[in-house]
């Protein structure tokens, strides 16, 4: 009757169990949406911000086209006083001219040298809007020089960053726990080994007492009381353990994650991270 007896607490027992290990399956379920979740609101802010970034980059550069603009008129407007004055000056020199002929023979002149005049300046335009091109496009390939460079920059910081970070976590979660699995499993070998002792200790009492029906019973009740509470104390232990065990591993998982996320091999660590077994694996 005994043997039945714990034979169905056995089976209530094992149905906890899988109860629990179903219980923690959803909880660990629920924890990895909430990460993508996270992930996914980070990732948005950074694109966001990435964005406001360069908006801005084009207002300041629709500024400086606005600024340019007024000074190129500005200088249209400096060109026609010139031309109006280069007239009259023209007409002057007309009316202080001598003789006729040394007047036509210096307009005849002064209209080759016109001439060349309206020559030289065109290609002198064209050279300095050729000139104003060429500068256009230096400043914007250095401008997008200087903006990959400011991004390589980032981007090696926030690797190198990331890396000693990920080192230093590494090594604190794998101490702290190392530490607290072997603790758990001290604390458990002992409580087992005590209840070991503690049922060798009450077989013999038993035996020696010859105790009637009823305090036999008595004594039974008190015993599965106390194997129940040792049991549940057990069962606690090892839940922690495993929780403890879980959230290292899939801190590793994250982890290797991300630096394969910003491209930085396994390798380079220098080490091999430690993954720890659950509870009777």
């Amino acid at each position: 009757e005994m043997e039945a007896k714990y034979t169905r607490k056995m089976q209530a027992l094992r149905d906890e169990l899988d109860l629990r290990r179903k219980t923690e399956l959803h909880e660990l379920e629920e924890r990895k949406n909430t990460q993508i979740s996270e992930l996914m609101g980070s990732h948005e802010g950074a694109f966001g911000a990435i964005k406001n970034y360069y908006n801005d980059i084009t207002a300041k550069n629709l500024t400086l086209i606005n600024l340019l603009k007024e000074q190129v008129e500005d200088l249209k407007k400096k060109e026609t006083v010139l031309e109006k004055e280069k007239a009259e000056v023209v007409l002057q020199n007309k009316q202080l001219t001598g003789p006729l002929q040394e007047t036509k023979e210096l307009v005849a002149e002064l209209q080759k040298k016109l001439v060349h005049y309206y020559r030289d300046k065109e290609a002198l335009m064209n050279s300095k809007a050729h000139l104003k091109i060429t500068q256009k496009e230096l400043k914007d390939l250095q401008w997008e020089h200087e903006v990959l460079e400011q991004r390589f920059s980032k981007v090696q910081a926030e690797r190198d960053e990331l890396y000693q970070k990920f080192t230093r976590a590494i090594n604190e979660v794998q101490q702290k726990t190392g530490f607290k699995n072997l603790l758990l499993e001290r604390k458990l070998h002992g409580l087992l080994s005590l209840l070991e002792q503690k049922e060798v200790e009450l077989s013999e009492v038993v035996a020696a007492s010859n105790l009637s029906p009823s305090a036999l019973s008595l004594v039974s009740h008190k015993l599965e009381d106390a194997l129940n509470s040792k049991n549940a104390t057990i069962q606690d232990l090892q839940l922690q353990l495993a929780r403890v065990c879980k959230a290292h591993n899939d801190m590793l998982q994250t982890f290797e994650a991300k630096l394969t996320a910003f491209g930085i091999p396994l390798d380079n660590l220098g080490f091999q991270p430690l993954s720890f077994p659950f509870p009777g694996q």
